[in-house]
């Protein structure tokens, strides 16, 4: 892969990595780019020997690293990646999750498509270990706060909802990326791709999939969570926390407090995605549950004794 120029990258592609190495050996080392563009690996440290795999992989590959001081989340880390792509001067920027496999004529049939539409926010259709669509579209529904498939669409008929992209794959022109300030760096971890995507389409952006594909790779560092179902602690704490942060950043107070009436009804359902049995055997889908509505909720009060963004009303 060349080096490429400030005045000539078409394209970077931008992968955060914590404690991936193994998966960035297996996945984005796979990608032959062209001397046009560029990878941007972007390491939030989660200690000193997988820092030094990441740094030996990068040189080796002739990726672009930066190294963080400290783990800044999914949104923190692509927006330090984007940063620095716009920088080498990148007209279009990819985002890519280590754990995920792109071939180079998807990855092309992104960045064309962006090319051709500055105003798209264009994802792939992500496919699960066993071949099965993961991401193809997604809606948020605006009553509740419930995500469902775009398959969904023709059931819930009416429905007030917003699409998203996720945040496993997408690319966008660097013009619209300025343009939204990238992601809100106050998530974390999940809900920064469903906020992104309804920012981008308050700017006037579409959302959309083009003829491209993503595999998820099941050889990944969470092999065995995979297998048994069960979701991380974290997990389920940020998305149940963040559903709350977002409707406080999004919605109208009358929004914000439908779907804390409806939290714990939702923030099951969400543990529920990691099977029953884990329900049954362990504390901490439990402990990130009650986490998750407390902190979530704390929010949702302290936006009430301020004055709410009414952004989205719903009729």
């Amino acid at each position: 892969m060349g080096a490429g120029s400030a005045q000539a990258l078409r394209f970077a592609v931008i992968v955060v990595s914590f404690a991936s190495s193994d998966l960035l050996r297996r996945n984005a080392a796979a990608l032959e780019l062209p001397d046009d563009a560029r990878l941007v690996v972007v390491d939030c440290f989660s200690g000193e020997a997988e820092r030094e795999q990441v740094r030996a992989l990068a040189a080796q590959q002739g990726w672009e690293a930066l190294l963080l001081d400290a783990n800044a989340g999914f949104g923190g880390g692509t927006n330090a990646g984007a940063a620095r792509a716009l920088q080498l001067g990148a007209r279009v920027l990819v985002a890519l999750n280590p754990d995920a496999r792109i071939d180079d004529r998807s990855l092309e049939a992104l960045v064309a498509a962006v090319e051709a539409d500055p105003m798209l926010l264009a994802s792939p259709t992500v496919l699960s270990g066993d071949g099965s669509p993961w991401f193809a579209g997604s809606d948020l529904y605006l009553a509740d706060g419930v995500t469902r498939g775009a398959a969904a669409r023709e059931r819930f008929q009416g429905a007030p909802r917003r699409e998203w992209a996720t945040g496993a794959c997408f690319a966008m022109s660097a013009a619209l990326w300025r343009r939204l300030g990238g992601f809100d760096e106050d998530y974390f971890l999940y809900w920064e791709d469903i906020d992104l995507s309804h920012r981008a389409l308050d700017q006037g952006a579409r959302l959309a999939l083009v003829d491209a594909v993503v595999e998820h790779d099941w050889g990944g560092t969470q092999e065995r969570e995979r297998r048994s179902r069960a979701k991380s602690e974290l997990y389920y704490y940020y998305n149940i926390r963040n559903r709350l942060l977002y409707a406080v950043k999004r919605l109208d107070a009358q929004a914000v407090q439908r779907w804390s009436g409806s939290a714990p009804r939702v923030a099951y359902g969400v543990l529920k995605r990691g099977g029953r049995r884990q329900l049954v055997t362990s504390v901490r889908p439990w402990r990130a549950y009650l986490r998750g509505l407390r902190d979530g909720r704390r929010l949702v009060r302290a936006a009430a004794r301020t004055a709410p963004r009414n952004v989205e009303r719903l009729p």
